[in-house]
């Protein structure tokens, strides 16, 4: 007998530029959208709509540049010329020489990523025909880059100084188009995977974004990403250097509290095999192990927990205290209004007992 089919995440397409905005740490002006942005009818179409307004402020701005480094026979020399060659090629002859030079360049893999992109997105099934053109002329102001596959190793080998930060949002943007893409079998188009369906990639998403979320929308707390060691002694030599480290999702730190909070993205917050749905077990295993070792830092403060989830519909919110820790349990309704989204999620450090009567750092808050 088949099972029942999981509900699909659907979350308006507002909200999703908004929660990848906030991920990709492109904080937005209040509500304020990009042009386009209501437009877009999905996925596909909100990256492209994207890629072309963020690439094409690049162009206007001037794209980075890099040196690399050329070889070339030559009239008029610069740089080095290599004499070894000259002799070999007896260009002297021709009246040249070889010279190696380094020239200051737009062909530099950032650019070449935003290139590829484009090109993908304009041949993805589904694309506006007008917003198709709109990448058509992106890669024709382009045309100094040279074009590349994309790649696994395009993204992981890119290296993005302080003067090209500007440039990070878009290539993450890039990154999760690469991921979303799957070849049709003519091998002249592509179709766009539903990524709100990879619990992986999203789980990464929903993660940067509540934690760039609360480092930008409050003062109270100090927000990161913790590494911990687990308090633990080897009985024996050989066992030495085995335990992993532990990382935190996202923890909040002030003078008077820590919070701890995992981010999970599942279509379904409680798992259910017959009867009534159970919080999921390892979840609750992993904040419990996070609790209890992130409160070895500040042993005099109360150490609490939260474990959000987004929701389709009405949110679920269940608190406990276990064994000195108060534990949240909280799933977000996206699909409403982005204003009540974000009042709830602030509301959310603020709401244990130890955060009662120690002031409210929010921005905005009266």
């Amino acid at each position: 007998m088949r099972s029942p089919a999981q509900p699909r995440m659907t979350i308006p397409i507002r909200n999703l530029y908004l929660l990848f905005c906030y991920a990709w740490q492109k904080f937005p002006e209040g509500e304020a959208i990009e042009t386009g942005v209501d437009e877009a009818p999905d996925l596909p179409n909100l990256f492209a709509r994207l890629l072309v307004n963020g690439a094409n402020k690049l162009v206007r701005r001037g794209l980075d540049r890099g040196y690399q480094s050329f070889v070339e026979e030559t009239r008029a020399p610069r740089g080095r010329m290599l004499i070894d060659s000259i002799i070999k090629s007896q260009s002297m002859r021709r009246g040249a020489v070889i010279c190696a030079f380094d020239e200051l360049t737009v062909d530099v893999p950032q650019n070449q990523v935003l290139k590829a992109t484009a090109r993908t997105l304009a041949r993805t099934r589904g694309i506006d025909g007008e917003l198709a053109h709109e990448l058509g002329v992106l890669v024709q102001k382009l045309a100094q880059v040279s074009d590349i596959r994309l790649s696994e190793r395009a993204f992981s080998g890119m290296q993005l100084s302080r003067n090209s930060a500007h440039y990070r949002p878009l290539i993450r943007l890039c990154h999760l188009v690469f991921r979303a893409q799957v070849a049709d079998p003519d091998g002249h188009s592509a179709r766009f995977a539903d990524i709100l369906k990879d619990e992986v990639v999203m789980s990464a998403v929903f993660e940067d974004f509540l934690r760039n979320f609360y480092a930008h929308e409050q003062r109270d707390f100090r927000v990161g990403r913790e590494m911990m060691s687990w308090d633990a002694t080897p009985l024996e030599a050989a066992a030495d250097g085995y335990l992993p480290m532990m990382e935190t999702d996202i923890t909040l730190r002030s003078r008077h509290q820590t919070i701890v909070m995992d981010a999970k993205f599942y279509k379904e917050m409680l798992a259910s095999r017959a009867g009534p749905g159970k919080v999921r077990s390892g979840h609750l295993y992993q904040l419990y192990a996070y609790l209890e070792h992130a409160q070895l830092r500040a042993p005099h403060l109360p150490c609490d927990g939260a474990l959000i989830y987004p929701a389709n519909g009405d949110g679920l919110s269940l608190r406990y205290q276990i064994r000195g820790h108060e534990v949240l349990v909280q799933s977000v309704d996206f699909t409403r209004p982005w204003r009540e989204i974000h009042d709830e999620l602030l509301a959310i450090p603020f709401s244990f007992a130890a955060s009662n009567d120690q002031g409210d750092g929010r921005r905005g808050a009266a």
